[in-house]
Formats: structure tokens, C-alpha cells, sequence
């Protein structure tokens, strides 16, 4: 089974960004202080000022939501629009975003925001160039490299290179698109709209990515970094920039976590598959057969190696770990 790549390579350049484009920014609001105020800052000098910053705080017991509604007050409550005002309930990152987008107006473009990041100024201008160069009624993903930097905002290294080939069969294998950078178009946020609820053993970014590109969607990668992502002691998930460091991660967390996730999200898939493609379903079929225990399941594993060649992660030394993960069950 061969699967058709859905990646655009950005060419920013050429792409006509498209005349009163407005986008909402989605923040999901946590024990911010430390770094939100940067974050605020870095919104209000867009190149592209057509924005509403949606928000909802997840039970923040610090002085964030002062800095917010002083911030509401600064650009007007209509730009900066509370999500279900705080009643202390924390819902972890996935589902307050979940909770934000189900609350976007349909017909907005989304782009995911970090509270403790600092955005370039031209970040909402290029992921909207990319967007407007697909139709309307395909679902679009854009997302782009980081400028890794310390707690203080001294550049460390850069996130791993985007792939310039990607689709559904690779996006199950890992993610690529750091929420942090993720845009989405208003087809594809009606896609995860219909999707929900969204998976609790899941970060958004990696539901987004399936999904859009599971439903015959367009990946949109841009190797230009769109951002500071600041790393500290309280990241939700943080990143690394050697893929040494990387690797032992990965080794050090074993395949039982990652065939857990594997398995999850094949049945979360399967359980939508009247949003999917055709072939995306035939492979979460054939994966889920796959899954079964003893030497059956083992056999069609090595199988399905080598019928699915997609199924593979961009890199050759991360590819060598998850086939022994996979081949293991």
C-alpha cells in the first residue's frame, strides 16, 4: 500500500497572504507569572494585527489572571475573550485546548499559543500566507522549527528539522508539529471539532497533526523558526535540540509507553473513521490486526513493515528504535 504525501514545503515568498484574514489565538491559562507578560507582548507587535486572543485559565493559583484582564483592558475585552470564566477546575493541556477551539468562531483560522513563549513578529503573517494556499474546503496544518532558548531567553539550538515529506502512516509513528507553532484552517478546525472529544492520553498537537493529515488534509512544515520556546523546569513537555539527548529519552521512557499510545490511538482513529480517508482507514485496520498477541500478531507485524513503507519516522536512527518497538508489540 502506498501512501501519497501530503506535505507542502513553504515557499513564503510566492504565497499571496489574502485580504482580511483574521485568525484567534488559543491560550490555555496555568501558573503563567513568570514568563506570560513576554508572551502578551510579542502578540501585540504582529505584523499581522488581525487577531482575538481566546482564553480560558486551568486553575491557576498564581496572579495570572490579573495580568489578563489588565491585558483585556489594554486591547479591549473584544480582542481578549475569557473561556469559561475560572471556576478552579483544571483540565490538562489537551482539553482546555479542546475547550478553546470548540468555542472559536467557525469561520476564523486557529493559531495554539504557549503562555511562557515569545513569538517572532512576523509568526501569524507566514502561517496565514501558507494556509491561504490551499482550498478552502481542504483541511490545513501549518507548523515550523523553534529557536530553543533557556528560561532567560538565550538561544540554545534550534528544534530538529522538519521532514520535507510527511503524511498519515509517518504522523503514526510521531509527532513533528509542536503546538506551540501549529495553525490551523477553519476546515481543519471543524475536523477536530467533529473529532471530539479529543483523546485524553493525547497532546493536542499530535491529535491535530493525525487527524488533519488522516482525513486527506495538507501538512504545511516552514524550517524557518516562527519563535522563542523558552525551556524551564515547568515545561508540559518541553524539547531537545541534539538528537542524542533526544535518543536516550526515548530509550529511557522503553516501547511499552509508546505501544500503549500506538494502540490508543489506533482505536481512537478507528472509532472516527467517517472522518478519514479510505486508505487512512485500511491502514488502522490492518494495524489494529496487527496488534493482536502471540506469534500471529508478530507475523503480520513484520508484514505489515514491509506493505505499509510509510509507516516509518523521518529519521533513520529514530526509524531503527521504533521498528524494534513495533516488530516487539
Amino acid at each position: 500500500m502506498q501512501e501519497t504525501s501530503q506535505h507542502t514545503l513553504i515557499n513564503r515568498q510566492n504565497a499571496p497572504l489574502g485580504g482580511g484574514s483574521s485568525v484567534a489565538i488559543l491560550m490555555s491559562l496555568y501558573n503563567g507569572v513568570p514568563y506570560l507578560q513576554q508572551q502578551l507582548n510579542s502578540l501585540l507587535h504582529q505584523t499581522h494585527s488581525d487577531w482575538i486572543l481566546y482564553w480560558r485559565d486551568d486553575g491557576s493559583t498564581d496572579t495570572s489572571l490579573t495580568i489578563m484582564h489588565q491585558f483585556a483592558q489594554q486591547v479591549g475585552k473584544e480582542r481578549c475573550v475569557e473561556v469559561m470564566p475560572r471556576n478552579g477546575e483544571h483540565l490538562g493541556v489537551t482539553a482546555s485546548y479542546a475547550t478553546l477551539l470548540a468555542h472559536t468562531p467557525p469561520t476564523l483560522s486557529v493559531a495554539f499559543c504557549d503562555q511562557d513563549d515569545v513569538w517572532f513578529p512576523d509568526k501569524l503573517e507566514r502561517g496565514l500566507r501558507a494556509l491561504a494556499t490551499v482550498p478552502e474546503s481542504t483541511p490545513a496544518l501549518y507548523c515550523t522549527r523553534q529557536t530553543l532558548t533557556d528560561k532567560n531567553l538565550r538561544p540554545t539550538g534550534l528544534s530538529p528539522k522538519l521532514p520535507d515529506t510527511t503524511g498519515f502512516l509517518p504522523a503514526m509513528t510521531q509527532n513533528i508539529a509542536t503546538g506551540c507553532t501549529l495553525m490551523l484552517s477553519p476546515a481543519a478546525c471543524a475536523l477536530l471539532r467533529k473529532a471530539m472529544p479529543a483523546p485524553t492520553f493525547l497532546l493536542h498537537d499530535w491529535w491535530a497533526y493525525l487527524m488533519v493529515s488522516g482525513a486527506g488534509g495538507r501538512i504545511l512544515t516552514d524550517n524557518q523558526p516562527s519563535l522563542f520556546y523558552r525551556q524551564h523546569e515547568k515545561n508540559a513537555v518541553g524539547a531537545r535540540s541534539q538528537f542524542l539527548h533526544r535518543a536516550l529519552a526515548a530509550l529511557k521512557r522503553g516501547p511499552t509507553a509508546f505501544m500503549n499510545i500506538f494502540r490508543a490511538n489506533t482505536l481512537y482513529l478507528l472509532n472516527r473513521q467517517n472522518l478519514l480517508t479510505p486508505d487512512a482507514v485500511n491502514a488502522l485496520r490492518l494495524l489494529r490486526k496487527a496488534q493482536t498477541p502471540g506469534w500471529r500478531g508478530a507475523l503480520s507485524r513484520v508484514s505489515l513493515m514491509h506493505r505499509l513503507k510509510q509507516l516509518r519516522r523521518h529519521k533513520k536512527l529514530e526509524q531503527l528504535v521504533f521498528r524494534v518497538w513495533f516488530l516487539l508489540g
